[in-house]
């Protein structure tokens, strides 16, 4: 019997190998490699499926040159998922021959999402959906327990991506899911489901098929320990879309990120709550993020940041305390711990406040992460009011980035985030003169400031 051939590829970029190294010399990652087997017969998956003249055409298309100018610019007709924050982390809907890959931790939700999503589409169109990690039994019971309308929707129990794809030529779905891409293995590729040559391998011919056929797949990912996404780096390429799917085990909200999109806008964000009869969509995902006490806090304020393509309201509180440490503690939650750091010294160097022999604790409620310098300003403003113990008003709200040099910084869609405080009730806002919008808001009074001193002075001047 012949030896079996090995290969070593990298996770990260996809780059092969004879031999292991600790480095690989393409991306520079460190312990990257993985060793994988290679087929023995002549012809592998990737071959045959090229070779098959069901295949031709990556797309599904003749190939031929064509000039730009001739393309059909024609509206991709978008088709909805049922739920509108789907939907919106989508870019407006499922688009035919797209592929979207959706991660998330084991019991955030993935499969109740597209279970639900599933079983509505199966409503008006047809629908496929492949488990390969659970049985057709616990499904259905998972779709009995939710309330869902089981009757148009078609099941398939299978790993073999082969098979998959011969029984999706006989019922040709318009949508389809793959639960989840880890166990699906193709025949031709001789190493075990779940590693980085099944896995490449499978979301290619999966690929593939889409393209070729108009059909939506949507697959499941599984996530590591530090949250990244199973498999190698080239799954993401692949694919148009990828999305996930985060929230606690303990919390009841669930947040949808887009992290790529090639239909859409990135960074846009869902939240859906998680309830009885399965996830449901929060239309005003601000009022779960608002949900402050009635008694004023010091530390406590209220900022508004772009989710998107729309603002949210966030609260964001602050904890300032002698530190008991010869080296005070800087902790962070859904905020920069290197931001904070910076915030720090500029508040010692232009605003007159040295923290350096306190605590400084940062939280952001909701388990929202600010990943924008829009909440710069109203970070400074909950610590210095923590430090000097003096609640803020609870219908004032404050935006701006703070520079090094203490001057205060415009933030894109400015007006957008204060029509978006007013509507919540707010009537201060304190933002970057360049932010003030040229016509007055009904019920809001709005103080433009350019320097950080000048922003204390508007915020603490009761």
């Amino acid at each position: 019997m012949a030896k079996a051939k090995t290969a070593f590829v990298c996770n990260e970029c996809g780059a092969d190998y004879a031999k292991w190294q600790g480095q690989c010399q393409a991306c520079s990652a460190w312990n990257s490699l993985s060793e994988i087997r290679l087929t023995s017969s002549k012809t592998s998956a990737r071959v045959s499926a090229s070779q098959d003249p069901r295949y031709q055409g990556y797309a599904g298309a003749v190939t031929g040159i064509q000039n730009l100018s001739d393309v059909d610019l024609g509206d991709v007709p978008r088709f909805s998922s049922g739920a509108n924050e789907f939907d919106r982390v989508l870019g407006g809907g499922l688009v035919p021959g797209g592929v979207v890959l959706i991660g998330g931790h084991p019991g955030a939700g993935k499969s109740t999402l597209l279970l639900q999503t599933m079983c509505w589409l199966a409503q008006q169109q047809t629908a496929l959906y492949v488990t390969g990690e659970e049985s057709l039994q616990q499904v259905a019971m998972r779709a009995q327990r939710l309330g869902l309308p089981t009757q148009n929707l078609k099941m398939l129990s299978e790993t073999n991506v082969e098979a998959i794809l011969n029984i999706a030529q006989q019922v040709k779905p318009k949508v389809m899911v793959i639960d989840s891409i880890q166990v699906m293995h193709l025949d031709g590729v001789e190493s075990a489901p779940g590693s980085v040559s099944q896995v490449r391998e499978s979301a290619a011919v999966l690929t593939r098929f889409a393209k070729q056929t108009q059909t939506a797949v949507l697959l499941v990912g599984h996530v590591t320990k530090d949250g990244s996404l199973a498999g190698p780096k080239v799954l993401e390429h692949m694919v148009d879309c990828s999305v996930l799917l985060e929230g606690s085990e303990d919390s009841r909200f669930r947040t949808l990120r887009g992290m790529k999109n090639r239909f859409g806008a990135v960074n846009e964000l869902g939240v859906f709550a998680m309830l009885e009869n399965g996830l449901k969509e929060v239309k005003n995902p601000s009022s779960i993020f608002l949900n402050r006490s009635n008694h004023p806090a010091a530390g406590s304020l209220v900022m508004v940041v772009w989710e998107g393509t729309r603002p949210l309201l966030v609260e964001l509180q602050a904890l300032v305390d002698d530190s008991a440490l010869g080296n005070p503690r800087r902790v962070t939650v859904g905020f920069d711990h290197n931001r904070l750091a910076m915030l720090l010294a500029v508040l010692h160097k232009h605003g007159g406040l040295l923290t350096s022999d306190q605590d400084v604790y940062l939280n952001v409620v909701g388990g929202v992460k600010v990943l924008e310098t829009s909440a710069d300003l109203a970070a400074i403003a909950a610590v210095v009011s923590s430090f000097r113990d003096r609640a803020l008003p609870h219908d004032l709200v404050v935006l701006g980035e703070v520079g090094l040099s203490g001057e205060i910084r415009p933030v894109p869609s400015g007006q957008e985030r204060i029509s978006e405080a007013a509507k919540h009730g707010f009537t201060r806002a304190v933002v970057p003169k360049a932010n003030c919008p040229k016509k007055q808001i009904e019920g809001m009074k709005v103080i433009g400031v350019e320097r950080l001193s000048e922003a204390l002075d508007a915020i603490f001047e009761n």
